[in-house]
C-alpha cells in the first residue's frame, strides 16, 4: 500500500488486516527502534483526530512535527503541494493530511516520495474514522456481517457517513440512513429509514453531527432532537445488545441526549481509545510497505485472528 487515502484502495482482506493489527496494538507492543518523523499537516480545526495520531505516533517512538496553518508559510501563499514537500524535504518519513477540499491529494500524492495518510478530506471521506468504527463494531459483536447499522444525521456533509457506509456494506453489514430532509444525500444508494425505524432494528445506531460550518443558508430546527435525535424514549426502545457510537465532536441535545452519551450503551469514548490502536496499526503498515521500518521492528503479542471474509 502507498497511501492510505482510501478504503476503496483496501481489500476485504486489508481491512482486516489493519483491525487486527490494531487489536495487538491494543494489548501491547514496543516502539520502533529507529528515528521516524511524522508529520501532522491539519488545515482544519481536529482534537480527536489530531491527538490521537500524535499519541500513536509516541507510542510507537516516533518524533512528531506539527503544523499550524495560522502560523506558517500558508499565509503567504503556500500550497498545499509545496507544504507537503517541504516537510518531506526536511526529513519527515510520513504524513497525516487533513484539508477541507474534497480531492486535496489529487494535488499532492503522485509526487510526495513518503507514506500519506488521509486524516479527513472535505465532505468526502475519512478513512482512518471508518477504520476504529470497524473495529469498535467488531469488539462488540465479533462479526460486521449481517449487523443492521443505522448512521443517523448530517448525511449530507459528513465525509464519515461517506466512508463508513462504503466500508460497513462490502463487509456485509446492512446499513440505513437516517436524516432530516435538508441533510440528506440521494447520490448515495442507501436506504433512508425513521429514526424510531433505526432504534427499534438496528444493532448499532451512529449519530452525526449537524456539520454547521458546511451548511450553506440551512438552519437546524428548533425541535431537532425530538424530531431526529436520540433521545431516552427512543433509546429505551434499542435492541437489548444494540449500542450507541458517534464520531464526535458531539452536539449534547442536538442529536443526542446529553444523558446518553456515556450511558451503558455507549461506545463513544471507546471509539476514540480505539482510534489510537488504528492509527497504530496504519502508520506502522505504511512504513513496512515502504521498506522505512522492517517487519520485526515493532514487537506485537499474538491475538486471535479476527474471522475474515470475502468480497
Amino acid at each position: 500500500m502507498r497511501h492510505f487515502i482510501s478504503l476503496d484502495q483496501l481489500t476485504v482482506e486489508d481491512m482486516y488486516g489493519i483491525l487486527e493489527s490494531a487489536e495487538d496494538f491494543r494489548l501491547g507492543h514496543t516502539p520502533i527502534q529507529q528515528q521516524i518523523f511524522a508529520g501532522n499537516l491539519f488545515f482544519e480545526p481536529s482534537t480527536r483526530t489530531k491527538m490521537s495520531f500524535v499519541v500513536a505516533q509516541k507510542k510507537l517512538g516516533m518524533e512528531t512535527l506539527d503544523f499550524h496553518s495560522n502560523s506558517s508559510s500558508v499565509l503567504k501563499g503556500e500550497s498545499l503541494y509545496d507544504t507537503a514537500r517541504t516537510f518531506e524535504a526536511i526529513g519527515a518519513n510520513l504524513l497525516v493530511v487533513r484539508h477541507e477540499s474534497d480531492t486535496w491529494y489529487e494535488e499532492i500524492n503522485a509526487n510526495i516520495n513518503i507514506p500519506i495518510i488521509n486524516g479527513g478530506a472535505g465532505k468526502a471521506e475519512h478513512p482512518t474514522q471508518c477504520m476504529l468504527d470497524l473495529l469498535t463494531i467488531y469488539q462488540e459483536f465479533g462479526k460486521i456481517e449481517g449487523l443492521n447499522v443505522a448512521i443517523a444525521g448530517d448525511i449530507l456533509h459528513s465525509r464519515v457517513a461517506k466512508s463508513n457506509a462504503h466500508a460497513l456494506k462490502r463487509l456485509g453489514a446492512n446499513v440505513f440512513f437516517c436524516a432530516a430532509p435538508d441533510f440528506q444525500d440521494h447520490t448515495l444508494e442507501f436506504p433512508y429509514i425513521t429514526i424510531d425505524e433505526a432504534t427499534e432494528m438496528c444493532d448499532v445506531v451512529m449519530l452525526l453531527r449537524i456539520q454547521h460550518e458546511r451548511h450553506d443558508g440551512v438552519k437546524v430546527m428548533n425541535h431537532y432532537l425530538e424530531e431526529y435525535g436520540l433521545t431516552k424514549e427512543r433509546e429505551a426502545n434499542m435492541k437489548p445488545n444494540a449500542i450507541i457510537m458517534h464520531p464526535a465532536p458531539i452536539n449534547r441535545g442536538v442529536e443526542i441526549d446529553t444523558d446518553l452519551v456515556e450511558c451503558e450503551r455507549s461506545r463513544i469514548f471507546k471509539q476514540m481509545e480505539n482510534g489510537v490502536y488504528v492509527r497504530m496499526a496504519i502508520m506502522t503498515k505504511l512504513l513496512h510497505d515502504w521498506g522505512i521500518i522492517h517487519e520485526d521492528a515493532v514487537k506485537k503479542r499474538d491475538t486471535i485472528s479476527f474471522k475474515r471474509i470475502s468480497g
